[in-house]
């Protein structure tokens, strides 16, 4: 078996597909490259070796980069099904693309700044069908320098909301971020928890029809966190699972757009609030969430009047005032 070609047409129902392994990519050419073929490498290790037992079908949906990453794909691997919307999906609905796309009794979402260490994927596979309680399983993820990064989560708090990845971060009271990140449990361990890191994630088809594909009002951030809050109150575990290990180099395609990744981030957070915890709660955070950036509005103008860092400061000050008309409305 082993890697099948993108011309399987088969349904959900009658599939013989073990594994759709969905891709969203957006100008990472280079870094997709890399990912590919730690897959590809996974699969031409010997009829015998453990990918090879699974029948598998890789997808991935290109939204509208410029780096001709469409090109690079069929060029060099064929055997990938190429998706191409036509326009920027987003994380949450490219994935929705790739989900309704793919046949496979298992679907692994994995970002294209990521890299397959050894045995990770067929690991995964074989801790699912020996566990029908779980409906998704994620991987240790690594930092280039393999270094253990963080993906493990409990649920957000409201003392989360107001600390966590805000300008507030550095006082927060170290229990709440430690609660957050799980730090009360080894990164050896393999831990049931309230939802992972969306850079790799292997969910049950059976879960995922259960519940339906992410909430496309999340553009990019906070999806998979409440993609995996519903897959977790329709009963369904979530495992970390770090004897399978990928790297994850990070936040490339975020790094392109910085205004647009601060108003993404912070109004899927509102998003996210307003669904769980009601619209008082999200509108008070909103408020909060727009009196910081106007405040580092004006700190990083005053240091660069006074000469500081200039061109820096006057970066920061343009980013933090478009984010600002922005609004964060939470959409």
């Amino acid at each position: 078996m082993g890697l099948l070609t993108p011309r399987n047409t088969s349904t959900h129902k009658d599939s013989m597909v073990d594994l759709s392994i969905i891709i969203v990519s957006y100008n990472v050419r280079d870094l997709l490259d890399i990912c590919l073929e730690s897959i590809r490498a996974r699969f031409e290790g010997g009829a015998g070796s453990a990918a090879n037992s699974l029948n598998t079908e890789v997808i991935v949906v290109d939204s509208l980069s410029s780096d001709d990453t469409p090109q690079m794909v069929q060029e060099k691997f064929p055997w990938v099904r190429l998706i191409e919307p036509g326009y920027n999906a987003g994380y949450a609905k490219g994935n929705n693309i790739g989900l309704e796309a793919g046949q496979g009794r298992y679907v692994f979402l994995l970002n294209p700044d990521t890299r397959v260490i050894g045995s990770a994927i067929s690991g995964m596979i074989d801790y699912l069908d020996a566990h029908p309680q779980v409906g998704v399983i994620g991987p240790q993820l690594l930092n280039e320098d393999g270094s253990v990064q963080s993906s493990r989560r409990r649920f957000p708090t409201l003392g989360t909301a107001f600390f966590e990845s805000t300008w507030l971060q550095s006082i927060a009271p170290r229990a709440v971020l430690d609660r957050y990140y799980m730090r009360d449990r080894s990164d050896a361990e393999t831990t049931t928890v309230d939802w992972l890191h969306g850079a790799a994630l292997v969910a049950r088809r059976e879960a995922v029809e259960q519940v339906g594909g992410f909430d496309e009002g999340f553009f990019m951030y906070s999806e998979e966190l409440d993609w995996q809050r519903r897959i977790k109150l329709a009963g369904w575990e979530i495992v970390y699972y770090p004897q399978a290990q990928i790297v994850h180099y990070g936040g490339k395609s975020s790094e392109q757009v910085i205004a647009q990744t601060h108003m993404r981030f912070q109004n899927s957070k509102i998003r996210y609030f307003r669904k769980y915890h009601g619209n008082l709660i999200a509108g008070v955070l909103r408020l909060f969430l727009l009196a910081g950036y106007a405040t580092q509005l004006i700190i990083e103008a005053a240091k660069g009047l006074l000469g500081h860092k200039r061109a820096m400061r006057q970066e920061r000050v343009k980013t933090y005032w478009q984010v600002l008309r922005s609004g964060l409305k939470g959409a």
